[in-house]
């Protein structure tokens, strides 16, 4: 049997292949649509130190509201390639991998849904208009115009020092993964809110992920090149005139909650969903919330909104 990082419940209806996309094989767990609809896709893409696994409570509304959901684990993720050099995990090849799946898809319609690192990437693919999407869902993770905003923000810079830890060579990667893992099952665990969310076989998955041959320095790849390259202020005005949904969990201890204000100004068609009470990794501590906001905007064609 195939060592998936990620063995979905047999009665889930979630497969999970290998798919070359951009010149990588990519970890794909993917689940049809309820109503066997191939038109409409929903990509979801998730953040460090994550894996697909972090869509599992969505997935299942998605296709009962007639998506088709592909949930790749990201380049140097879980069993997907980990190219070397930091190189291969610039900003622009990261969206150009998810233009790939996209095309390989053949769907006529594209939701992007993501989070963290995932929704770095998103932004940047929708301001970019690296391929035509319909919706875009972005969670805990500011716009590149606000988040250069924050730049001269001090409570802000403290919040964010791990960015620039992460510069380091060698040492990132040790702290992550010494005694089984203990920095990624620590970083999740030590930011939730709730934390009987994230019990041992949840944090093991990450974990057991993160210890793959040449994933950790992968996954700190993706901070060095964001720093070392100059794709992430390559976005012009930065405008996006797609509808967007814009989830936070208000007790983010790496992005405060000014990150998602003022937003508007780069995306007109933004609706901002905030729970009280919820850790960055909000899709997964509080997922009847998400998926009740998700349903909602959804069922209202995504339209723009008074924000709450």
């Amino acid at each position: 049997m195939t060592d998936w990082s990620w063995t979905p419940p047999a009665d889930s209806g979630i497969t999970v292949r290998m798919v070359l996309a951009n010149g990588v094989n990519l970890e794909l767990a993917e689940l049809a649509a309820a109503n066997g609809s191939t038109d409409r896709l929903a990509l979801c893409v998730h953040g460090f130190p994550e894996l697909n696994f972090s869509w599992r409570y969505q997935m299942p509304l998605l296709s009962a509201l007639g998506w088709r959901v592909w949930a790749p684990n990201m380049r140097g993720y879980g069993a997907s390639d980990k190219p070397g050099g930091i190189e291969a995990y610039r900003l622009n090849t990261l969206a150009d991998d998810l233009g790939a799946l996209i095309d390989q898809s053949g769907a006529r319609e594209v939701m992007l849904i993501a989070h963290d690192w995932g929704a770095i990437v998103a932004w940047h693919f929708a301001i970019l208009k690296v391929r035509p999407l319909v919706r875009l869902v972005i969670m805990n993770v500011p716009h590149p115009m606000v988040a250069r905003r924050e730049r001269r923000n001090w409570r802000q810079l403290r919040m964010s020092w791990y960015i620039f830890a992460f510069q380091l060579p060698r040492l990132p990667e040790w702290l992550l993964g010494r005694s089984g893992g203990r920095g990624i099952k620590g970083a999740i665990y030590n930011m939730a809110v709730d934390k009987a969310r994230f019990g041992k076989d949840v944090l093991k998955v990450y974990a057991d992920a993160a210890l793959r041959p040449g994933a950790l320095t992968a996954m700190v790849n993706y901070y060095r090149a964001l720093v070392r390259t100059p794709d992430y202020g390559a976005i012009g005005d930065g405008r996006i005139d797609v509808p967007t949904l814009l989830v936070w969990g208000e007790e983010d201890k790496a992005l405060g909650v000014w990150c998602a204000q003022g937003t508007q100004r780069w995306v007109p068609g933004i609706v901002v969903r905030r729970f009280a009470g919820v850790s960055h990794w909000v899709q997964q501590e509080a997922p009847e919330r998400v998926n009740e906001a998700l349903a909602a905007w959804l069922g209202a064609g995504g339209a723009a909104g008074k924000p709450s």
